[in-house]
């Protein structure tokens, strides 16, 4: 089947290289359209989009574009001549005059079981909210975000301490097995019906924003276990760190956590204990890995001791002005 893939993210790269292996044939990219250049950095250099790099080194022609829905760029999306639009992390709408361009429309791979996890950030909310599985499904797109009807959906279970930006990769790579079953499936028969989701499971994966990171340990510790794992790498799971004996606080970002015992915490949240382990809502939290502000990750055992942390020292939530605000 011959494909226009539309495609910004780097989850979409396996899908591409796999759709262009020589060793797997079958189906063809006639081109793939991206978001255009952005500047991005300190120095705020131009770059491409991750898709854009993977498939110039491949060869492949590429067509940045910054409305797809623009009727002089229907009429270059007719002269490939593709089944089918493939769309993988895009970033941006693709209204129906364009999906009708292609005889198949447009198929959506997501990073989410559907119908639960619409919206942007979905595998990130599989990990905070505690999900013992996760996975991908490839939809037909409509105007309803997320909300077309069902291909194929590949699931795995998360894995114990697996933080979002690696289970990112990871469903990256199940996603090709699902993308090919469809393109497999297309192929034999153009006129399968996916099939409907269902409404009354639908469940929303918001968009996360910096105030999404900022953690608070009155709250139980495997909630907050997860929320480090799923926060990471982006926008992080902050919070300041203050000694008991009066050096300046400092913002860091957890990195790594996991429940330490469920023993009620004789002190505040928040409040580290001599094994180091921070008081929570119903018990401690173990802290595996840090990030100072500035600084480098580390072990929260290299933290400890380049700190000379101690007991009584505090973890303390971030306010909505980046004040640190002890819990009650």
């Amino acid at each position: 089947m011959r494909v226009v893939l539309f495609a910004s993210g780097d989850f979409a790269i396996p899908t591409l290289r796999a759709l262009t292996d020589p060793a797997h044939p079958g189906h063809e990219v006639a081109c793939v359209v991206t978001q255009p250049d952005r500047e991005s950095g300190r120095g705020r250099r131009t770059q491409p989009t991750p898709v854009r790099q993977a498939a110039e080194e491949l060869g492949l022609r590429v067509l940045p574009c910054a409305n797809v829905n623009e009727p002089a760029f229907l009429d270059e999306l007719r002269k490939q001549d593709a089944a089918l639009g493939l769309v993988i992390a895009f970033g941006q709408k693709i209204g129906g005059e364009a999906r009708a361009v292609f005889p198949l429309e447009c198929a959506n791979l997501h990073a989410s079981l559907l119908p639960a996890y619409r919206g942007a950030a979905p595998f990130q909310w599989t990990i905070i909210n505690g999900d013992e599985k996760a996975g991908v499904t490839v939809f037909r797109l409509v105007d309803r975000m997320d909300a077309g009807p069902i291909y194929t959906t590949r699931w795995t279970y998360v894995k114990e301490d697996e933080r979002a930006c690696e289970l990112h990769d990871r469903l990256s790579r199940v996603g090709v097995d699902a993308v090919r079953a469809t393109l497999d499936l297309l192929s034999e028969n153009p006129n399968h019906e996916p099939a409907p989701q269902d409404e009354a499971l639908a469940t929303k994966a918001p968009k996360l924003s910096k105030q999404d990171g900022h953690l608070r340990f009155d709250r139980p510790a495997g909630e907050i276990a997860n929320r480090v794992r799923g926060l990471w790498s982006w926008p992080g799971a902050k919070c300041v760190y203050q000694p008991a004996d009066g050096p300046r606080n400092e913002t860091v970002t957890l990195a790594l956590a996991r429940v330490g015992d469920r023993t009620a915490a004789a002190a505040p949240p928040g409040t580290l204990d001599a094994r180091r382990y921070v008081a929570t809502a119903d018990g401690y939290l173990e802290v595996l890995e840090i990030k100072p502000d500035g600084a480098r990750l580390m072990t929260f055992q290299e933290f400890v001791n380049g700190r000379h942390v101690r007991a009584g020292d505090r973890m303390l939530a971030i306010g909505a002005e980046g004040e640190a605000i002890p819990h009650p």
